[in-house]
């Protein structure tokens, strides 16, 4: 399954549902480093037959998630008259609810009712009355494995990781050679080791159940014939993945100065910081729309943009997932284990000796992100923009 060389041309998937988008993975140039096969530890192949019910335990990050969904398309390939669940927090469910592959989605409530022990029982209890024949732990830690053990699942399977081998059935071990490849092949040779073959390394997301009401366009202060430019200036890791605001804003503004597109700032609350520093330097009025959707509105505002610039983030990946052209701007974090879906999505990133060092603060010069100039992102950007 080697890759290919580098494009920016958006591609449909032969035979897609409708109202799913596909769009293949971005073939950033180090990526194509993958060998032909990558092989795992052990790993015994599940049954053929007599899967009816399937919970898959799902990654606890926006990006993490979308770089799973191709996994999952495996084990719906696999098992297609199955019913799949994803045990997931609140905060990414409407990812997986976005996945053509997924029947239903279980509330992983922690904060909340399943905190504590007492919580954890609470919730094996609600899982043992689906009666699922197996669960396939795409998260790593020891407590995935605990959870499907208490609630009765025959057949556990995922990686050996945290200590948790001897809670499953089918238990795949890690290499060298896998933790290094790009986290869509992370989770692709898991499932391969238990029999999934992979149904291609595209990240699917349905597009049909992407609305918004034109009376939250207003509020938002988004007016119809612009072109739409999001922009996602925070990162929730640290300051390292962070590229400068003022930089940010330059860019938006030579944009808004080209095409006379609208400019919307994407992030948490935790992002206001970075979002009122990007806004402040600007000199066009931006459009702030940080803290004030859920993440399925977030979405759907995303599917609407005709270009995305970001730093390394879940709503990157999002993006990335829907085909949004994009220009994704690394610095600490390493683009050949997590640069986006899509191609058109260009990556920015400078091969300086120090990265990607994946700290959350630099303890040095910063000059990962420093040697990344606003010329060369405006210029990427724009000749997406140009099609």
């Amino acid at each position: 399954m080697a890759l290919g060389s580098p494009t920016l041309e958006d591609t449909a998937m032969p035979g897609s549902k409708e109202g799913v988008k596909v769009f293949e993975m971005a073939k950033y140039g180090i990526m194509a480093q993958r060998e032909e096969e990558l092989t795992v530890r052990g790993g015994k192949r599940l049954p053929e037959e007599g899967i009816e019910r399937v919970l898959i335990r799902g990654t606890n990050w926006i990006g993490d998630v979308v770089m799973t969904l191709p996994a999952v398309s495996a084990i719906r390939k696999a098992w297609p008259g199955a019913e799949l669940f994803v045990l997931a927090k609140p905060w990414v469910a409407e990812v997986y609810r976005l996945s053509p592959d997924v029947d239903e989605v279980i509330l992983f409530e922690e904060p909340g009712r399943h905190a504590g022990i007492v919580g954890k029982w609470r919730l094996a209890a609600e899982l043992r009355r689906h009666r699922f024949d197996c669960a396939i732990l795409l998260q790593n830690a020891i407590e995935a494995a605990i959870l499907a053990r208490l609630a009765g699942i025959p057949l556990r399977a995922g990686y050996n990781t945290d200590g948790r081998g001897f809670l499953l059935t089918h238990s795949v071990g890690r290499t060298p050679a896998i933790l290094g490849v790009h986290q869509i092949d992370y989770y692709l040779e898991m499932v391969r080791a238990l029999g999934c073959l992979p149904a291609g390394r595209s990240v699917h997301l349905r597009s049909d159940h992407l609305g918004v009401t034109e009376n939250r366009l207003k509020e938002w202060g988004i007016r119809p014939g612009h072109p739409l430019i999001g922009i996602a200036p925070g990162a929730a890791f640290g300051p390292a993945k962070k590229w400068f605001p003022e930089r940010f804003a330059a860019v938006i503004d030579r944009l808004i100065d080209d095409t006379g597109a609208q400019a919307i700032l994407f992030g948490s609350d935790s992002d206001r910081e970075s979002i009122a520093a990007v806004r402040k330097n600007a000199h066009h009025p931006l459009i702030d729309v940080a803290g004030r959707t859920n993440l399925g509105e977030a979405i759907a505002l995303i599917s609407r943009c005709d270009l995305f610039i970001s730093n390394d983030t879940g709503l990157m990946h999002i993006a990335g997932a829907l085909g949004i052209p994009m220009v994704a701007i690394f610095g600490s974090t390493n683009p050949k284990t997590t640069s986006p879906a899509g191609k058109a999505s260009i990556v920015i990133h400078r091969d300086v000796t120090c990265s990607p060092c994946l700290k959350p603060v630099c303890p040095t010069d910063f000059r990962c992100m420093d040697l990344i100039g606003v010329d060369e992102v405006y210029n990427a950007a724009r000749g997406l923009m140009k099609g």
